[in-house]
């Protein structure tokens, strides 16, 4: 399976974002990402959001193109349906849950067998949660510190869509995600703009 292996410090301080989420990643910018002094083209704006929300998913080109392809065949925007589509992937949601500290720890633990989709071993990172799915952690990594540390001392968003137990290192998705609470800052209109040509 191909992964992104770029430095991911490095990427965020290019794209003028902390895509990755980790505390550290903007430590070293030196605040002169501006769109409007760059003097960017229509092109190069749509070229940016594209990257921004590809880092944020933790995503290949090849990956991120059929996401977006099949976001433009399902009824409605175009835009809200890439983005629902991308955070109910099991390695992100993984990730939102708690067990994992970033998206590609959280890919890691999925292919290595680590997670468990209503009781039932799921090893494939795109899969597709449904509302009403549960997601937990195989029994016998219950006991790992370092996922207990990552599930119990993680400071979370709460999200409305994920109702997480802490005793039993599970987490129950309520519904799909409203465009407005899902944690990402991106203006998806640009991307579908740049795949619309």
């Amino acid at each position: 399976m191909a992964t992104r292996r770029n430095p991911r410090f490095k990427e965020a301080r290019r794209l003028g974002l902390n895509v990755h989420g980790h505390p550290k990643a903007m430590e070293r910018a030196d605040g002169t990402f501006n769109r409007k002094k760059r003097n960017l083209s229509n092109y190069g704006e749509q070229l940016i959001e594209k990257q921004r929300l590809r880092a944020y998913y933790g995503l290949l080109e090849k990956q991120f193109s059929k996401n977006v392809e099949n976001a433009m065949k399902e009824p409605g925007v175009t835009g809200n349906n890439l983005i629902k589509n991308l955070e109910m992937r099991l390695d992100n949601l993984v990730y939102r849950v708690g067990f994992a500290r970033s998206i590609r720890q959280a890919r890691q633990m999925v292919s290595h067998g680590l997670i468990r989709v209503d009781g039932e071993k799921v090893d494939w990172p795109s899969y597709q949660i449904e509302p009403g799915m549960e997601i937990s952690l195989r029994s016998d990594q219950k006991k790992n510190d370092h996922f207990k540390e990552n599930y119990q001392d993680r400071t979370l968003e709460k999200l409305s869509y994920i109702n997480r137990d802490l005793d039993n290192f599970s987490a129950i998705i309520n519904s799909e995600p409203e465009i407005k609470e899902i944690p990402i800052v991106i203006d998806v209109q640009l991307v579908v703009e740049y795949y619309a040509k």
